[in-house]
């Protein structure tokens, strides 16, 4: 049975992640605020996976919310933006098989990731482990590398493929993992990579600045 990812988490099957999510559906009563970290960032790497992500995140997310049920007994989540606006979204709808162009961005992501790691080292061993929003120092175990500063990651990425030729001009190595493949053509991976680096303005947060900025 193909494994399912959430952000980073890993799971057996499309079945447990969706019995994680209904954990944190049901872990809180109707009208609560989903107030465990853990719990947040599960939901953000979540809502990523929606086919409307950007429509739902719009200025970013301050909280989320255990909504009464809109049809039917279920509760479900609500999103509260950074500006105080409200929206619902389907915790099914996120658990859909991944579009193409997700299982590209995903692929995307992978191929940068090593570059994205030595920012953070660079940063440590420059003794800058500082958040570029507030100027707070920062605990090495509290760091998160951020797109804010410049286009986002999901911008880059758009940019890249239309450069191209489109999502579909990338082909990806067969996975059993959905959104796990690489790039099959490795000139066009590096081609990606050296895109990434010209183009791409890193930064650092805290991870409560981070969980409320527009997902980058």
């Amino acid at each position: 049975m193909p494994k399912f990812w959430i952000g980073p988490r890993e799971y057996p099957s499309k079945k447990a992640a969706q019995e994680a999510v209904r954990d944190v559906l049901y872990g809180y009563s109707v009208g609560s605020i989903v107030d465990q970290e853990a719990d947040h960032l599960l939901l953000l790497d979540l809502l990523d996976l929606h086919a409307e992500a950007d429509i739902k995140i719009g200025v970013g997310v301050e909280a989320f919310v255990i909504a009464p049920p809109l049809q039917g007994p279920y509760p479900g989540f609500e999103v509260i933006r950074t500006d105080g606006t409200r929206i619902d979204f389907s915790y099914l709808a996120c658990l859909k098989p991944p579009s193409y162009r997700q299982q590209v961005s995903a692929a995307m992501r992978l191929e940068v990731k090593d570059d994205v790691s030595a920012y953070f080292t660079s940063r440590v061993a420059a003794n800058t482990l500082v958040s570029d929003e507030s100027g707070r120092e920062l605990d090495i175990t509290d760091t998160h590398i951020s797109y804010y500063r410049g286009p986002s990651f999901a911008e880059l990425a758009a940019a890249f493929t239309e450069e191209v030729g489109g999502w579909d001009a990338i082909k990806l190595t067969t996975s059993s993992d959905p959104g796990r493949g690489q790039f099959t053509d490795r000139s066009l991976a590096e081609r990606w990579r050296k895109y990434h680096q010209e183009h791409a303005v890193l930064g650092l947060l805290s991870s409560q600045e981070n969980l409320r900025r527009p997902r980058r």
